[in-house]
């Protein structure tokens, strides 16, 4: 399987031959998503899911569908009629080849003065990658790769360092990083890399790496 990380939360994986590509929001590449045979959205905010961008993928290949909860599958179902399917906790299926669990059920909380939405995270081959989303779900399989939101409004590095030590990967890849400046990384990297127990790793937009 070939990882692909994208600007922020976005990422593409790709194995014999099909695409598979995780949250492209707003704040990721506008062709995030161009190519894709399936597409999965954790939830509705914008820098996860952009209505223009899904458009544009579900265009471009007539035979592209989309896996998301109902607040996503309400905005963008009527558009393509069949192509967009609603999951929730615990569902599973086969997305362009791919093996997706379900997991998770809120999104992490903001403050507690506004109210929690529905996120889901999705577990890819039986382990082999999970992309949580906004939370910090633990699923009840091990997990190879873990696609860590390293930096959000609703965490804190130690809550991101005790997640990976209760996930137990053997990798963690940073995603969620869109607002992390150059100046702040090497203080993430270092800090989760020593106290995290797993082989924490980077990738700059638009560069792969093969899991």
């Amino acid at each position: 399987m070939k990882l692909t990380k994208m600007s922020h939360a976005c990422v593409r994986l790709e194995k014999d031959g099909r695409t598979l590509v995780v949250d492209p929001g707003g704040f990721s590449e506008e062709d995030a998503a161009l190519g894709a045979d399936a597409i999965l959205v954790t939830h509705e905010h914008p820098d996860h899911f952009d209505e223009s961008r899904l458009r544009a993928a579900m265009e471009n290949n007539p035979a592209a569908e989309i896996w998301t909860l109902g607040s996503v599958a309400e905005k963008i179902s009527p558009a393509f009629p069949g192509r967009v399917h609603t999951v929730g906790h615990g569902d599973t299926f086969t997305a362009a080849g791919f093996d997706v669990q379900v997991h998770g059920e809120l999104h992490a909380v903001i403050h507690p003065d506004i109210p929690r939405i529905t996120n889901v995270g999705y577990l890819v081959d039986g382990g082999k990658v999970f992309h949580p989303g906004d939370a910090l779900t633990v699923p009840e399989h091990p997990v190879e790769t873990l696609m860590l939101p390293v930096m959000a409004p609703w965490s804190k590095i130690s809550e991101v360092i005790d997640y990976v030590r209760e996930v137990r990967p053997r990798r963690a890849y940073d995603i969620h990083d869109a607002l992390l400046t150059d100046l702040a990384r090497p203080i993430y990297d270092r800090q989760i890399g020593q106290l995290g127990g797993a082989e924490h790793l980077r990738l700059t937009p638009g560069t792969s790496a093969d899991l």
